[in-house]
């Protein structure tokens, strides 16, 4: 409610609402919720809550996932939010030598493999209207998880469970949304491979984002990419995902 409230500030804010994800029943309600005042996102950790089956149960979860395609909300995942658990040191922390650089790269597998969850088990297949989003973790591994995943369907197609109607590169493209600030190979994820649902962001306040040398970025970045494809990157993805916050000023 207070994050609805602090949206209204600006109309080009989009606040996500946070989804209890212990199960469907406290998610559904809140889901309906949130749609109800006007909320356009609703935010998921990449895993769900402590105790609960993870996303690619289809039992467990296909209430929320046609909640989510019934209200037309942005599923916004965001990396790093895996449930943590001491005790059985699910979700643990590196240490010692290279611990940061160890721990950054981890946080970005978590979105992967939530969205890996969803095309497997045939939430997109089932509601081909959902819409995923990938915050703060690059966007190049997208075409790389289409690849990975459509070879695993072939090769070892006498294992799979569910039969999907598509390959499933196939959903990823079509589906799913990848964030980036500084990735230059993120440019040619879309440029030289094809995936045209990645947007650029600056991640402010963060310290991994782009505060004190944005221009400088956008610059590197952008330069020398043709102007279609830069302002598919930069504006005219997040205009797809939310078409109803308004352009911004010159």
């Amino acid at each position: 409610d207070w994050a609805f409230e602090y949206q209204r500030f600006d109309p080009r804010y989009v606040c996500t609402a946070t989804i209890p994800l212990l199960d469907h029943q406290h998610a559904v309600p809140e889901i309906h919720r949130v749609a109800d005042m006007g909320y356009k996102a609703a935010y998921f950790s990449v895993t769900p809550g402590l105790g609960a089956r993870d996303w690619h149960y289809t039992d467990d979860w296909e209430p929320v996932w046609a909640a989510i395609e019934e209200t037309g909300l942005v599923i916004a995942f965001h990396i790093g939010t895996e449930a943590h658990d001491a005790t059985t040191m699910h979700g643990a922390y590196y240490r010692g030598p290279g611990g940061a650089l160890i721990n950054y790269m981890e946080t970005t597998y978590g979105g992967q493999r939530a969205i890996t969850k969803m095309i497997s088990s045939g939430v997109f297949d089932r509601h081909p209207g959902i819409k995923a989003m990938v915050s703060e973790g690059g966007a190049t591994w997208g075409p790389f998880v289409a690849d990975r995943l459509d070879e695993a369907y072939r090769q070892h197609s006498s294992m799979v469970n569910p039969q999907l109607r598509r390959l499933p590169s196939e959903y990823l493209y079509e589906n799913v949304y990848a964030s980036f600030q500084h990735d230059r190979s993120a440019v040619t994820a879309m440029t030289a491979m094809g995936w045209q649902n990645i947007c650029w962001g600056s991640d402010y306040p963060h310290i991994e984002g782009t505060f004190g040398h944005t221009q400088k970025t956008l610059h590197e970045l952008f330069d020398d990419v043709d102007a279609v494809s830069m302002r598919r990157m930069t504006v005219g993805t997040f205009e797809e995902l939310f078409p109803h916050v308004p352009s911004a000023p010159a």
